[in-house]
């Protein structure tokens, strides 16, 4: 797992409860650390009956805390207000699983243990991820500690339904790592520098039917649009992410617009950029179309098949139009695919289509690119700056883009 460089050196107090979901908090530790977070583990006494503190203290290289009396002496601070040393540090809490015992604490005030007293005197956000058997989850006791907790402010991650360690099957199951980092990603970027933005990004290539089982796109599959997005939930931003692509995850924190083909995504771009501070259309359009759509499957028939095509609406022109008149989106990005004449070709898209940065990529390139994790990109600007990114994860360029854009709006 790479750096994410909104999680770098950041503190994260990890709070574990009594529950068989322990596990997957090991593995959440695991990756939180190689994403650069410094990670503070505090175990409760019933945690420790499932995983033992030295489980998360090999995975963190750090000291875990499970006792209020007798806290450690690694962090230099005196037992009974390592709790303080903790809280005033800490830029999140989160407690994973959480269990109803616990979820009663918080709610409550009760300062019995680490965990509690820790809970009571932070100053950054709580985030809870409740995780228990049966149907305690559905249970009202349960549900009015939940609502108390988000009322003071706290953020809680839904269980998911499932299969539990009883054989029962029912809403209660701690999420997956992604899922999880996904929520902690929301939170502790929910106050960014594009925190008061709405962005709109478009994700995948277009499908273009033929007939109710044939469809013509091209290769993209929404990778490089899907790392803008997470890029720009995690600078704060209001992310609608209007996507063609399937099977990549939804980042937490952002509102998926489902479309197939161009003229769809046409209208759910020009719907939602209206009131948006950014458009970053990554989304690979088709060009055409076939002419009409065949009700019934076409059968083979000859050894040929002539599919006259014609030209899809212009979604960039569109957008350049509705500039014109509202002045929304203020800032508009697009792509382009080349597969020559990178430099020429992306400057004349540049000023045809009236944008404030453009992105280029060479689709000759067998390293980078479509389906890769990486890509090497040229950014153009309006002012005719050129900025050369060498190969690097998708990851990095989201954040660069997204970078460029709050410049651009400052």
């Amino acid at each position: 797992m790479e750096t994410i460089a909104l999680l770098r050196d950041k503190r994260v107090i990890l709070g574990v409860c009594g529950s068989i979901a322990a596990y997957k908090a090991v593995d959440l530790a695991s990756k939180l650390t190689q994403a650069g977070a410094q990670i503070d583990v505090v175990l409760t006494a019933a945690a420790q009956r499932f995983v033992s503190p030295l489980t998360f203290q090999a995975l963190s290289g750090r000291p875990v805390y499970s006792d209020l009396w007798s806290a450690g002496s690694a962090s230099g601070l005196p037992s009974h207000i390592a709790h303080i040393g903790l809280a005033e540090e800490a830029d999140l809490l989160l407690v994973a699983p959480a269990t109803a015992n616990t979820l009663a604490k918080l709610a409550h005030g009760f300062a019995d243990d680490l965990l509690s007293i820790t809970a009571l005197a932070i100053s950054c956000p709580l985030l809870i991820a409740p995780a228990m058997d049966g149907n305690m989850y559905d249970s009202p006791a349960v549900q009015d500690n939940c609502e108390t907790l988000r009322r003071r402010g706290a953020h809680l991650i839904e269980p998911e339904e499932g299969r539990f360690a009883s054989g029962m099957v029912g809403t209660g199951r701690l999420p997956e790592t992604e899922t999880l980092l996904g929520h902690i990603r929301r939170v502790i970027g929910r106050d960014g520098e594009l925190a008061s933005h709405k962005l709109v990004v478009t994700a995948g290539g277009t499908r273009e039917s033929i007939d109710p089982v044939r469809f013509i796109t091209n290769r993209s599959t929404g990778k490089q649009g899907y790392a803008i997005a997470q890029a720009a939930v995690d600078a704060g931003a209001d992310v609608v992410l209007i996507s063609s692509a399937a099977g990549l995850p939804t980042p937490i924190g952002a509102t998926l617009v489902a479309v197939d083909s161009a003229e769809s995504m046409r209208e759910a771009v020009l719907a939602n950029v209206a009131d948006s501070s950014a458009l970053i259309m990554a989304a690979a359009v088709a060009d055409y179309r076939p002419q009409t759509v065949s009700e019934q499957k076409i059968k083979k028939s000859d050894d040929s098949l002539n599919l006259p095509l014609t030209r899809t609406a212009d979604i960039l022109m569109a957008v350049k139009a509705q500039r014109a008149r509202t002045g929304y989106p203020m800032i508009a990005v697009g792509f382009a695919a080349e597969s020559e004449n990178l430099v020429e070709n992306a400057s004349d898209k540049l000023q045809s289509k009236g944008l404030d940065l453009l992105i280029a990529n060479d689709i000759t390139a067998t390293d980078a690119g479509f389906a890769a994790d990486a890509n090497r990109v040229v950014v153009l600007d309006m002012d005719g700056g050129l900025h050369h990114i060498d190969r690097t994860s998708k990851a990095e360029i989201g954040a660069y883009i997204i970078e460029r854009i709050g410049g651009l709006l400052d």
